[in-house]
């Protein structure tokens, strides 16, 4: 009988593969989106289910405007796009840079949120949603 941990082993994958993967589909979507404005009908963008659902805004409804607003340097439009998404952006930019940066070192990378963390951010999440839906 063959070694099962053996045949995990053998299939492992360099730790910079997954990250640099995410970036270079991210790099791809996004050069999509740079020539797509998500503000027209007529696009290959998929919209959100929640809100063909509910007819009422996720926490993300407006990310994708809100990106192709700041590739485009309007900021302002980004802002009013999605508030939360656009100040979170530095925060996931900052981790795929450290799962990439680690990857590259040939280390396995993930962030590990405390529970505390983790409801603290679905809390904002669920906020954000009510606030921008009320208002």
């Amino acid at each position: 009988m063959a070694d099962v941990g053996a045949a995990r082993r053998a299939v492992t994958r360099h730790p910079a593969v997954a990250p640099l993967a995410a970036g270079a589909a991210g790099a791809a979507g996004a050069a999509y989106l740079y020539r797509t404005d998500p503000h027209e009908p007529g696009h290959l963008l998929p919209g959100c289910p929640f809100r063909l659902v509910t007819g009422l805004l996720c926490p993300a409804c407006g990310g994708t405007r809100m990106v192709y607003d700041l590739m485009h340097g309007h900021a302002g439009a980004a802002w009013h796009d999605n508030r939360m998404l656009l100040l979170a952006a530095p925060f996931a930019l900052a981790l795929l840079a450290r799962w990439t940066v680690e990857g590259l070192r040939g280390r396995h990378w993930s962030p590990r949120p405390t529970a505390r963390t983790q409801v603290l951010v679905l809390l904002v999440a669920v906020a954000w949603a009510v606030l921008r839906n009320i208002v």
